[in-house]
């Protein structure tokens, strides 16, 4: 079979397992939709940095659309959850069993059961983890990773203003670290800090002053969220400026907070027991269960990996306890151990994962499946039903160096006069016998480099690989409108939306490739702009002259690859757009030289006037 044939047959496949777990769960109804909104031509201006895989709560901005409807609760949406939750108890209740034998690539047959986490049947493991994060956690020198506020160590007034000031330096750095780098973060939140050391500090600071402290950040929508989430809990009667302890109350009464940061500042300050998943996390998570679906918009999958992170975080929680079954207490495991598994997504489990300093490849089935590859064991779990099947993973799409390495395999058997054993249903029962111990160093010192390459090549697989969709391509004339006095013309976007609130130069979306061609066809659109702008105020344009195009500016983000033409203009009069009660209705001012260095604009707009800068020099 060709590796196309095979591909198209695997996609078939997936999509008759993903009906098959719909029909098992309960209906569809609440699975996300992806993300496919319809291309408006807005003034887009690019984010700052390269991103991780880290999504955290993070929503990209896109522009405005038709609101959709909103979706009734029905019968079947209800019952889905029901579903849900009966399954998740089941896969990782307490008494639930875990399955010890690793199902052997590239069939990789085997039931539900098999994605209970072998963690949470293994305290040495969970301890493991976290001694590792307590040797790791000060490597980076993140400021706001700090030890953890014990109640029973201070009076209930100070305990109040502590615990205070700790939510909202965890609340920070949670939103600035969404879609952005740790090593960028550390600045922006140290000089953040500097700026409004408490959340009543921001809730009295200008809006404008924090899209400023901001800027360079990207995703400018956050800083906005934040700062009138500040507002609402100062002044709200009941919190009083300290955020919720719960993740129920702080999803639900804190603006732009969801359950990754919800669990975050429940889990590090409060010391509750709260799963903290990111995208980080998925991964990890994905490959210690190996569940191989799409963590991105699959809801089984995602919805999945969160409840086995719930199930974690209270076994992590109970561990050295003596309280009663169901009960558990506040202490710094929860944030410790949450911590531990960002920490290790983002060093060693990343992409393509450093597994030979992973301190918990015991407990991890993509590990596991990827010795089974290595070792002379080739045997393959058989299921005696196919309804015992697991629906939540995709099948596993063999590269030509896996088909290769099987053919291999295949004729090493022959050699052999290897014969395939039919197992029986003994064979695949669940036993809750304790997993069995081996040293995982030791494991790891007898593997080979080419043996090791195979068992990472293997992990890498996990969670499933998805195509991402090309980002759409859109010109803008950036017109920079300078007067004879050396001020220039900005024009503040719109209070929400994309870049909501930003200040920026007169902006063009060119509607079509054919008028941005040529130089002469943008400088004419551009003339044609300009031209609009002070017939709007009356004014002739005859005092205005196109000086030229300066550059382009490429710029990439989320959602658009963005060309932006700068171009210089000249006034020969100080009188075009004088009337300041008419350019603040249209969002415009004059602003000098200085006061645009100043003011809050995104960076691919700085890198325009840095051209208009250059050509001053």
């Amino acid at each position: 079979m060709s590796t196309i044939t095979r591909t198209r047959a695997t996609r078939s496949s997936a999509l008759n397992a993903s009906k098959k777990i719909s029909s098992q769960l309960g209906s569809d109804d609440e699975k996300p939709i992806e993300t496919n909104r319809r291309a408006t031509k807005r003034r887009p201006s690019p984010q700052d940095e390269d991103h991780d895989a880290s999504e955290g709560d993070a929503t990209p901005e896109i522009g405005p659309e038709a609101p959709a409807p909103k979706r009734r609760k029905t019968q079947s949406s209800r019952s889905t959850k029901a579903n849900n939750n009966k399954f998740h108890e089941q896969l990782f209740g307490r008494n639930g069993n875990t399955s010890q034998t690793p199902c052997g690539p590239p069939a990789r047959r085997h039931n539900l059961m098999y994605h209970r986490p072998l963690m949470l049947d293994d305290y040495s493991s969970r301890r493991a983890l976290l001694d590792w994060f307590d040797g790791v956690s000060t490597k980076r020198s993140m400021p706001w990773r700090k030890a953890w506020i014990n109640p029973k160590d201070h009076q209930p007034d100070d305990l109040r203003n502590l615990l205070e000031r700790r939510a909202y330096e965890v609340w920070i750095s949670e939103i600035m670290l969404q879609q952005t780098r740790v090593a960028v973060v550390i600045d922006y939140w140290n000089k953040w800090m500097a700026k409004w050391p408490s959340i009543h500090d921001l809730a009295a600071a200008s809006a404008d002053d924090v899209l400023s402290a901001w800027r360079g950040l990207g995703y400018y929508s956050r800083a906005t969220r934040i700062h009138e989430a500040s507002k609402l809990v100062v002044k709200d009667p009941a919190m009083k400026g300290l955020l919720p302890s719960c993740t129920q109350d702080l999803e639900a009464k804190v603006p732009g907070v969801g359950r990754y940061t919800a669990g975050a500042i429940s889990a590090i300050v409060f010391g509750q027991a709260a799963p903290m998943v990111d995208g980080n996390v998925l991964r990890v998570l994905s490959r210690q269960l190996g569940l191989l679906g799409n963590v991105k918009t699959t809801k089984v999958v995602i919805d999945t990996l969160w409840a086995a992170a719930d199930a974690l975080v209270k076994a992590v929680a109970r561990d050295e306890t003596d309280t009663p079954d169901g009960e558990v207490e506040t202490s710094d495991r929860p944030g410790r151990w949450g911590q531990a598994l960002m920490e290790l997504g983002s060093t060693v489990c990343v992409p393509k994962p450093n597994c030979g300093e992973c301190p918990i490849t015991s407990t991890c089935r993509a590990y596991a499946e990827g010795r089974t590859l290595v070792s002379q064991d080739k045997r393959d779990t058989k299921l005696n039903d196919i309804e015992d099947a697991c629906h939540l993973c995709e099948p596993l799409e063999d590269t030509e160096e896996d088909t290769t390495q099987n053919v291999k395999s295949a004729k090493k058997t022959k050699a052999n006069g290897s014969q395939s054993k039919q197992l029986t249903l003994a064979s695949f029962a669940f036993k809750g016998a304790a997993i069995e111990k081996s040293s995982s160093n030791k494991a790891k010192s007898t593997l080979s480099a080419r043996d090791m390459e195979t068992i990472v090549d293997h992990a890498r697989k996990f969670p499933l690989k998805v195509i991402k969709r090309a980002v759409r391509e859109e010109e803008t004339l950036v017109c920079v409108i300078r007067r004879s006095d050396g001020q220039y013309l900005l024009q503040k976007r719109p209070e929400k939306g994309l870049l909501a609130g930003l200040w920026e130069f007169p902006s063009y979306i060119l509607q079509d490739s054919g008028e941005g061609s040529t130089s002469a066809k943008r400088k004419s659109r551009a003339l044609a702009y300009v031209s609009k702008i002070g017939g709007e105020h009356g004014h002739k344009t005859s005092k205005v002259k196109h000086v030229g195009e300066l550059d382009s500016v490429p710029w990439l983000f989320s959602h658009i690859k963005l060309t932006m033409h700068v171009h210089l203009f000249s006034l020969q009069t100080d009188y075009w757009l004088s009337d300041s009660e008419s350019l603040k209705k249209s969002r415009l001012r004059w602003a000098s030289s200085d006061e645009v260095d100043d003011e809050s604009m995104g960076t691919g707009m700085r890198k325009c006037w840095g051209l208009v800068k250059d050509r001053d020099d």
